[in-house]
């Protein structure tokens, strides 16, 4: 008879622990357990939230015997999941063993949002191609509806209510493309920081010119649906890939107001300029997105 626990049991848990350097996990292995799984997804959760919330500098390496205290599960467990947010991105292996946090830099975080509208486009593409339901199309409208009325407002839990259904909206657009492939690929991408459909939303409260982007946003919303509604699966996807951009001019934004910018979650993962460099005039051409330690071994250089 079949162990109940098999039904657990993934290549994805198996290739995770090859990368934390375990045993392949066999299915009926006691990882696969439910108990197992749930420490492995506290481990994840936890430490995706502290390395947001700015707890690790970047490059400090992530101590196995601290977050096993810290974290409240068992070592492999643990390593499971720190694998996984090597996978993820958020987190960089070394040639020795062990894992340091990763650095972005803000090429990096444009490259996440680019690709972020790649896939959204192809899920709207999807969405007006397959088709979606009288009710699918309804509840969108209902939500961005609602979007309209709190758009114009500049009192902050107005903004926590629009980036919940700023979320819904997504996940629901994201539904209507029946893809679970479409839906993994978006997964891997914003769980990157900033890279997110609602990552500036909550500080776009104190800035009048962010808050100018959700007005847009809106109608970009409002284009969406009617587009899928008539399966006009061109203009979906063009919509869908110039709304994902407008993250790209709330970047630019925070980058010119940086001490809210690393206020926010997941701001300390990104490498800036030193401010010093930024008040004399912008990097010459190729500094701007070079890495931090290229810049250090310059300054240990002998004169």
């Amino acid at each position: 008879m079949q162990d109940p626990a098999a039904v657990h049991c993934s290549p994805l848990d198996r290739r995770t622990a090859v990368r934390a350097g375990a045993a392949p996990i066999e299915c009926g292995d006691q990882l696969s357990r439910p108990a197992n799984r749930t420490q492995i997804t506290s481990a994840l959760l936890q430490l995706r939230e502290l390395i947001f919330s700015g707890a690790f500098a970047t490059g400090e390496r992530m101590a196995e015997l601290g977050l096993v205290q810290r974290l409240g599960v068992s070592r492999t467990p643990l390593r499971l999941a720190l694998a996984e947010l090597e996978h993820e991105g958020l987190l960089r292996g070394l040639p020795g063993g062990g894992y340091v946090v990763r650095e972005f830099t803000q090429g990096d975080v444009r490259d996440a949002i680019e690709l972020r509208g790649v896939l959204e486009g192809t899920a709207a593409r999807f969405a007006a191609e397959r088709g979606a339901s009288a009710r699918e199309l309804r509840t969108l409208k209902e939500i961005n509806e609602t979007i309209h009325t709190l758009v114009h407002r500049a009192d902050y839990d107005s903004f926590e209510r629009y980036m919940r259904l700023n979320e819904s909206f997504h996940a629901r657009l994201l539904k209507l493309a029946r893809s679970p492939v479409l839906e993994r690929a978006l997964d891997g991408i914003v769980s990157l920081p900033f890279a997110g459909p609602s990552a500036f939303i909550l500080a776009e409260a104190e800035l009048a010119a962010s808050r100018e982007i959700l007005i847009i946003a809106h109608r970009h919303h409002s284009g969406l649906v009617e587009a899928i509604e008539r399966r006009q699966s061109g203009r979906a996807e063009s919509l869908a890939r110039e709304h994902a951009r407008l993250a790209l001019t709330n970047l630019e934004i925070f980058l010119e107001h940086r001490e809210m910018l690393e206020r926010m979650p997941g701001g300390t993962l990104i490498a800036l300029p030193a401010k010093e460099a930024t008040e004399s005039g912008p990097a010459r051409e190729g500094e701007a997105g070079r890495e931090p330690e290229h810049e250090s071994k310059r300054e240990s250089e002998p004169v």
